[in-house]
């Protein structure tokens, strides 16, 4: 995530039942009595035989025994799931950045606060990015702010992040989602601004009654004024998982300004589109781990506890 808003500028097996065979069993005799007639020889009387009545076993049938149905569940080797790179990440962090920009008149360093919220979706890591607060420093004894209404109004959409392996260390890069701000875009990927600052796509951002976000600028006392613009958010950024609950990194910023109008003309001089000072030192990104119930108040009240002082221009 990465404000570089305003320059001023996822078997049964079938039970086995055992039955018993029927063996019926007979038991059959007979007794056969003859009778010898040795002298005179005479034919002998036909033989008699007095058959013993068959004695008939009733046949006796086992009880049929019934094995128990044997349920034998499936086999099944269930690989686990491949962990997701970059799981660990997963939860509420904490975003600082700074982004360095400059041209021919003025420095300026538009340092950023919100949150970056990891999850995981169907094995990607999902960041979903939001702003709180914002402060500028410049090398001139000039002062600009944006309100927090206006910060809070860049809204990029959520995108997947990739997860490397580097030398033994997690690293997480974050490509640019363009996002508009102070005006409608169909195609914000593939849109630029318009040029012209009464484009009817322009809105009132941050609900103050003018058109696009405002920027308050203090030259002095006696001058004081606001710049009205809108930008169409084009950042990126790599991180380092240096600690368990710290990403370092640095940001890429290709951010398009348009200004709209100003309160009164001097401060409607600033149209150009500042350029980002190539110096990676001097555009950081922070994430510290904080828990769900960190908000943009809580983050206002423990900034100090978590990132580094405010940088000045230094170079």
């Amino acid at each position: 995530m990465r404000s570089a808003f305003i320059i001023i500028p996822l078997v049964l097996l079938a039970a086995a039942c055992g039955s018993g065979e029927d063996d019926p069993a007979a038991d059959s005799s007979s007794d056969t009595t003859s009778t010898v007639v040795t002298a005179p020889p005479t034919v002998s009387p036909p033989t008699t035989a007095t058959t013993v009545p068959r004695t008939t076993v009733a046949a006796t049938t086992a009880p049929a025994t019934t094995t128990p149905a044997t349920t034998t569940a499936a086999s099944v080797t269930t690989e686990p799931a491949p962990a997701v790179l970059g799981q660990e990440l997963v939860g509420r962090w904490a975003h600082y950045d700074v982004v360095a920009y400059e041209d021919g008149d003025l420095k300026t360093l538009i340092i950023s606060y919100g949150f970056n919220d990891f999850s995981e979706v169907d094995g990607e890591i999902i960041d979903a990015a939001s702003f709180c607060f914002s402060e500028q420093r410049t090398d001139q004894p000039i002062q600009t702010s944006l309100s927090d209404a206006a910060t809070q109004a860049i809204k990029p959409p959520p995108t997947p992040i990739e997860v490397v392996e580097r030398d033994g260390e997690l690293v997480v890069t974050r490509a640019a989602t363009p996002t508009p701000v102070g005006i409608r875009l169909d195609d914000p990927a593939n849109e630029s601004l318009p040029s012209d600052p009464a484009d009817p796509r322009i809105v009132d951002d941050d609900g103050d009654g003018q058109p696009g976000i405002t920027v308050t600028i203090t030259v002095s006392d006696d001058l004081m004024g606001e710049l009205y613009i809108a930008r169409r958010e084009v950042f990126a950024w790599e991180a380092t998982l240096v600690e368990p609950d710290l990403l370092e990194g640095v940001v890429t910023d290709n951010s398009e300004q348009l200004v709209i109008g100003a309160s009164d003309p001097i401060f409607a001089t600033s149209g150009a589109n500042w350029m980002q000072f190539p110096d990676p030192a001097r555009n950081p990104i922070i994430l510290q781990r904080v828990d769900d119930t960190w908000d943009c108040e809580r983050l206002a009240a423990e900034r100090d506890q978590l990132f580094p002082p405010t940088p000045d221009v230094d170079w």
